[in-house]
C-alpha cells in the first residue's frame, strides 16, 4: 500500500490550485484513492493569488513529474483560457476544475463538477429527472451544475446570481444547449422548486450573507450544497431549521475522485505493498 512516506523521485505529482487553501479537501480524498489503487502519486494543495494563476500555471508545465492540476476556487473559469485544449464538458461549460499534463507539457483542461453533484445527489437518494431546481450561482462550479442539471433531465432550471446578467447569461446557454429544460434567470425567491442548491461560495467563510431568501424554505424542499467545510453552511443550517432535507458538499467530491483521477492518468496498479 502506497503512504507519504513512500514519496520518492520516481513519484506523480498532482497539484490543486486555490485561494484560500485551508478548506480545500481533495488532497486526503485524492491521496486516499491514490493508496487504494495502489498508484505512486500524491496531490498537494497549493495557494495561488487570482493576479500569480498565469506565472504559476507557466511554471507547472515546465515539471516533468507533474501529472495534473486540480482546480478550485476562484480559478475555474480563469483558467480555461491557460489550457491548451479543453474537453467538449469543459467548452460548454467556460470553466475548468481538473488538467492533465500531457508529454509535450500540452495542458488540457476537463470539467467533472456537475457530474459529480448529480452522482452525489442519486448516490444519496435525490433523483434530478423531473425536478424544478433552483440553483444559486453562475460563476465556474455553478455553470458545471447548470448544464448538468440539465443533462440529467431536471424540466425547470432556475438561475439566481447577484450579477443579474450573469444569470441571464448562463440560462441563455444552458436553454440553447437543452431546450427540454425550462431554464431562466431567476430573483432570491426559491419558492416552487423541489431542489435548492447553493452553488456559490457563500457560506464558506464566517459572515457571509445567505445565498438566497431562506425564509421561503419549506418542506419538502431538499437543500444542497458545494461547499465542504464548513460541513454545516448557513444555508444548511437555515434549511433544517424549517424542516428540509439536507445535503452537504462532501458527496460531490466522492463522486468526482475516481472521475478526476483517472483523467490525471492514474489507473489501478497491482499493489502488495
Amino acid at each position: 500500500m502506497q503512504t507519504r512516506a513512500s514519496i520518492s523521485g520516481q513519484t506523480a505529482i498532482t497539484v490543486i490550485l486555490a485561494h484560500p487553501v485551508a478548506h480545500v479537501r481533495a488532497p486526503q480524498a485524492m491521496n486516499a484513492h491514490y493508496d487504494a489503487l495502489g498508484y505512486d502519486g500524491v496531490l498537494v494543495p497549493l495557494q495561488v493569488l487570482p493576479e500569480d494563476l498565469a506565472t504559476v500555471v507557466a511554471g507547472l508545465r515546465r515539471l516533468r513529474n507533474l501529472r495534473g492540476i486540480v482546480v478550485t476556487v476562484p480559478h475555474k473559469e480563469a483558467i480555461a483560457s491557460l489550457c491548451d485544449e479543453l474537453t467538449a464538458d469543459a467548452r460548454q461549460v467556460g470553466a475548468v476544475n481538473v488538467i492533465r499534463r500531457e508529454e509535450d507539457g500540452r495542458l488540457t483542461g476537463g470539467q467533472f463538477d456537475g457530474e459529480g453533484f448529480v452522482a452525489g445527489l442519486r448516490g444519496a437518494g435525490h433523483e434530478v429527472t423531473g425536478r424544478a431546481v433552483f440553483m444559486a450561482g453562475a460563476g465556474g462550479a455553478a455553470a458545471g451544475l447548470a448544464f448538468a442539471l440539465a443533462r440529467h433531465g431536471a424540466r425547470r432550471l432556475t438561475i439566481h446570481n447577484r450579477t443579474a446578467a450573469k444569470a441571464e447569461e448562463l440560462a441563455a446557454r444552458v436553454r440553447a444547449a437543452y431546450p427540454a429544460c425550462d431554464t431562466r434567470a431567476g430573483g432570491a425567491d426559491p419558492s416552487g422548486h423541489d431542489i435548492v442548491a447553493n452553488a456559490t461560495s457563500l457560506g464558506m467563510h464566517e459572515g457571509d450573507a445567505l445565498p438566497l431568501e431562506v425564509a421561503r424554505l419549506a418542506p419538502p424542499m431538499l437543500a444542497a450544497e458545494v461547499i465542504m467545510a464548513p460541513e454545516v453552511t448557513p444555508f444548511l443550517a437555515e434549511a433544517a431549521k424549517r424542516g428540509c432535507a439536507t445535503h452537504g458538499g462532501k458527496p460531490m467530491l466522492t463522486a468526482q475522485i475516481a472521475l478526476l483521477a483517472r483523467f490525471m492518468g492514474a489507473i489501478a496498479v497491482p499493489c502488495d505493498r
